[in-house]
């Protein structure tokens, strides 16, 4: 594909992602994405063969987006610990309380729409949140190894609970955009990983 078509995708992709996270996939149109892009319908189906094709290539791409914000500078941390913290602090505070898309968490938002209506598409964004928790999970085992936790610590609980607290947050924000719901759950979650310490 030359670089002129490479652009054209990623054009494409780049305004069905913030299209799905406002307006929710079914209520995206294809005439939506064309007057977002400025393409043609020839132009589109140059690039993708349905909205279904689209759909899975914004996913990705909100994937690599989600990663890198919220992987940065969290992976060097030698303490698990505080490299969990990291990554909260940058999934709540970088990615969802800087307003990455305009609809809040594509994830949370494609996840509620989706689930009863796509099993497919539904099940794709539950693994992608449930692999996030086993990342999660891997760096406590990590703590527990190095004799950072206290002997009581309940690993599965944890890692699923921060995931819940973290989809509740960004519910509540999406819905309100009050910035207070991302600080609070920043803080009683980093509260709670640090009462786990030795």
């Amino acid at each position: 594909m030359s670089t002129k078509g490479l652009r054209t995708r990623q054009e494409i992709v780049g305004a069905s992602l913030q299209l799905f996270s406002v307006k929710g996939y079914f209520n995206t149109s294809i005439s939506d994405i064309l007057q977002a892009t400025g393409l043609t319908k020839g132009g589109l189906y140059g690039h993708f063969g349905s909205k279904d094709d689209i759909w899975h290539a914004t996913y990705e791409e909100a994937v690599k987006i989600w990663k890198k914000i919220v992987l940065r500078d969290a992976r060097s941390i030698s303490d698990p610990i505080i490299r969990i913290q990291k990554t909260l602090e940058n999934d709540l505070e970088v990615y969802l309380g800087g307003n990455v898309f305009e609809g809040g968490c594509f994830f949370l938002n494609m996840l509620v729409e989706l689930s009863g209506q796509s099993n497919s598409k539904s099940s794709q964004i539950m693994d992608g949140m449930l692999g996030f928790s086993q990342l999660l999970r891997k760096w406590l085992i990590e703590a527990d190894e190095k004799q950072m936790l206290k002997s009581d610590v309940k690993i599965d609980e944890i890692s699923n609970f921060i995931l819940i607290a973290l989809c509740g947050c960004a519910a509540l924000y999406t819905a309100s955009k009050n910035i207070i719901f991302v600080k609070t759950t920043v803080n009683q979650c980093i509260n709670y990983i640090e009462e786990m310490r030795k």
